[in-house]
Formats: structure tokens, C-alpha cells, sequence
């Protein structure tokens, strides 16, 4: 009978080790300090694992969510916190192409080191987004015209800001999509804080392919990715960040 027992108890464990990503073994010891097979409690972890880019075309489109677990998120477009005053995405996700998402990951790794990781704003944007922008604002100064798209269409921009690892937003001196002098790269006129904030944002992402806007601290254009065509691809809405 005792070897029984210690067989028994022996196969769960080894069952259990054989996939640390999705089972825990929490022995409860009890009041004498021992622990019985009654107080083995096995705990079912699920964790998600996050894909490769092997074997994906640069130009494929990713989920970025499914490539790296070291970003955060608050996609204004689908919401109605933002400059158009409208949800215009039916359900939060940032996509990009796969070349896109790579220096992503890579820059964000930069950034980590430094305390800090990116938050995006907005991401790949469908063409029919695009044009449903240009509804509600239909002024090239803000929106990008749909006919001729923009590089968010392409799957080469982003929108973001930096947080520290805790989730605190570094203060760039105005929100995201703030249409004014105040969110110009050149507007030297705000605390040092700010500016250092903005340089850091700025050089780490150039250092990596991209190249930001003159009036927009939070834009950023992946170079290598502005040659794509304009895409009106659209993601499922089963899996929101």
C-alpha cells in the first residue's frame, strides 16, 4: 500500500512537469508539517505563447500582441477618447506588418533597459477607417486623404507614447493627438522633463528605421515600410487587447 501511494504520487508530479507553461503544483503542507495526497493541489495555468516570425513574409500582417508580451495599449480610434469624438474601429488591436513589428520589438528591448516600454495609440489602419475619419474630419491638415491613404494604412506607422514598467505614462506635455504648437518636435518651450522625454522617444525610435513627424511628438513612420501599398485588411474581433 505505501508503495502504491508514493507511485501515485510520484506520477502526478511527473505529469505535471512535463508542461511548466501550463500546470503548477502547490503543496499544502499540513498542520504537523507534512503533506498528504489530499492537500496536492494541482493548478491549471494557461499561458499564451507567443508566436515566431519564422517562415512569415516581411510584408505579412501580425497581431503584435502574439509576437511580444512587453508592450501596453489604449487604442483611442476605438473609443471615443479621441480627436474625432468617435469609435471608429470595431474592436481594439494593433496590427502591423511583420518588418514593422520586428524593429517594434527590437526598440522596445532599447527602452526596457531605460525603465520604460512603448504604449501604442493606434496602429495599422484599415483603408475603410481611413475614409470613415475623412467623414467626420475631412481636412488633410488631421486626417490623411483615404484616396491616396496614409502609412498607417501600409502597416509601417504608429502612434505612441513611453510608461514606465508600471504602467505610469512619461509626461510628453500634451495628449495624444493634441493639434497644436505644444506637440511639435521644435517647440523647445516646455520643462526639461518633457523635452528629455520627447529626445528619448525620438532618438531611440530613428536609431531603429522610423522617422517621426514634425508636429506630432507621438507619430512615428517605419522608412522601410512606406513603399507598401495601402492595405484594407481587417482583423477578427474575437480577441481584444
Amino acid at each position: 500500500m505505501r508503495f502504491f501511494f508514493f507511485f501515485l504520487l510520484s506520477s502526478i508530479v511527473i505529469s505535471c512537469k512535463e508542461d511548466p507553461s501550463q500546470k503548477k503544483i502547490d503543496q499544502v503542507p499540513s498542520t504537523d508539517g507534512t503533506t498528504s495526497l489530499d492537500t496536492l493541489v494541482v493548478t491549471l495555468k494557461p499561458t499564451k505563447k507567443l508566436r515566431s516570425f519564422d517562415g512569415l513574409a516581411d510584408t505579412t500582417f501580425v497581431r503584435l500582441a502574439d509576437f511580444s508580451d512587453g508592450f501596453s495599449y489604449d487604442m483611442r480610434y476605438a473609443t471615443n477618447n479621441n480627436f474625432l469624438k468617435e469609435k471608429v474601429y470595431d474592436c481594439a488591436e494593433c496590427y502591423t506588418r511583420v518588418k514593422t513589428a520586428k524593429v517594434l520589438i527590437a526598440a522596445n528591448k532599447v527602452f526596457k533597459k531605460k525603465g520604460v516600454r512603448i504604449k501604442f495609440f493606434d496602429c495599422y489602419r484599415p483603408n475603410s477607417v481611413q475614409y470613415k475619419m475623412w467623414k467626420i474630419v475631412p481636412n488633410p491638415q488631421y486626417v490623411a486623404n483615404p484616396k491616396k491613404g496614409s502609412i498607417h494604412n501600409k502597416g509601417g506607422a504608429v502612434d505612441i507614447t513611453l510608461e514606465t514598467l508600471d504602467g505610469e505614462e512619461l509626461d510628453m506635455g500634451t495628449d495624444f493627438d493634441f493639434f497644436g504648437k505644444k506637440a511639435y518636435h521644435d517647440m523647445t518651450e516646455l520643462p526639461q522633463e518633457i523635452l528629455d522625454n520627447r529626445i528619448l522617444l525620438k532618438e531611440t525610435m530613428e536609431a531603429h528605421g522610423f522617422w517621426s513627424v514634425r508636429t506630432e511628438w507621438w507619430h512615428y513612420n517605419y522608412g522601410k515600410a512606406s513603399n507598401e501599398k495601402v492595405a484594407n485588411f481587417k482583423w477578427p474581433c474575437n480577441e481584444e487587447l
